[in-house]
């Protein structure tokens, strides 16, 4: 049975809301060009329980697992281009953040706080990260303490309840959040954003042949492109798609090697 899903963005419940009508208009355009494809998205994995699944149609992951862990596993669709700050293009920065009682101006003046970190996988959350802080650390180090929380959320939740001082949050994950459930970020404040690097890409099985890729593009350009589907969009803040190729995505090992020739192999 195939499966499709939207869960790396599916927070908060606006959010979900949205992706489930977006991919009911997707799906009704998928199955018009010949495609089987499910009634809905699943949610009853992890995030990355979708990625390897032989039976995936459509999903998404983060560009760091992509290059670390995808790459010749599963086939790149496209990636969204947004209209929240911290990007340009498919392009995205992540915000790094702290209390608004903090007194940081810029990355520098966090030196010797303790990070929050997503996950040791995370492009937005420990990638940019370190190419951010790397041209600021000393004999390896830039932070007191790291902290793994397992969520961008998590992570504001640490600082907020003084376990950690800073992180970098993905943009799309802060403007969503900021948007439809402002509540979530009180307390917290950016003080400045990460370098661009490629964003979260759409992706299906490695098994999809070049004629089911050329379909999942031109429909979810369609789906993306139609007014019809305004409400959805809108709510994601979902204005385009590019279709990026894994050349594109080695910009963020080129991060990690630039953080490693400045001394900085990993957050800390």
């Amino acid at each position: 049975m195939p499966v499709a899903s939207l869960m790396m963005y599916d927070r908060p419940d606006a959010v979900q809301r949205a992706n489930d009508a977006l991919w009911i208009a997707l799906r009704d355009r998928l199955r018009a060009r010949g495609l089987d494809v499910p009634d809905l998205l699943d949610r009853a994995g992890g995030h990355d329980s979708y990625w390897l699944r032989p039976d995936l149609v459509f999903g998404q992951t983060c560009g760091y697992p992509y290059v670390r862990q995808l790459r010749g596993r599963v086939r790149l669709v496209a990636t969204p281009v947004f209209s929240h700050p911290g990007g340009r293009g498919a392009r995205r920065a992540s915000f790094l953040v702290t209390r608004e009682s903090d007194p940081a101006r810029d990355i520098a003046d966090l030196a010797g706080r303790r990070a929050a970190i997503n996950d040791w996988l995370s492009n937005s959350g420990m990638n940019l990260l370190r190419i951010a802080a790397a041209p600021h650390a000393r004999d390896g180090r830039f932070f007191s303490e790291v902290v793994v929380t397992g969520g961008h959320m998590a992570s504001i939740a640490a600082i907020r309840e003084g376990r950690a001082d800073t992180a970098a949050i993905d943009s799309i994950t802060w403007s969503l959040h900021r948007r439809h459930a402002p509540e979530t970020l009180s307390g917290i404040r950016i003080v400045g954003e990460t370098p661009l690097g490629p964003g979260l890409p759409y992706i299906t099985r490695l098994s999809a042949g070049d004629a089911e890729i050329a379909v999942l593009r031109e429909e979810l350009a369609g789906a993306v492109a139609d007014r019809a589907n305004a409400v959805a969009l809108d709510t994601l803040g979902l204005t385009g798609i590019e279709v990026l190729s894994d050349a594109d995505y080695t910009e963020l090992e080129a991060f990690e090697d630039e953080a490693r020739r400045l001394g900085y192999p990993k957050v800390a």
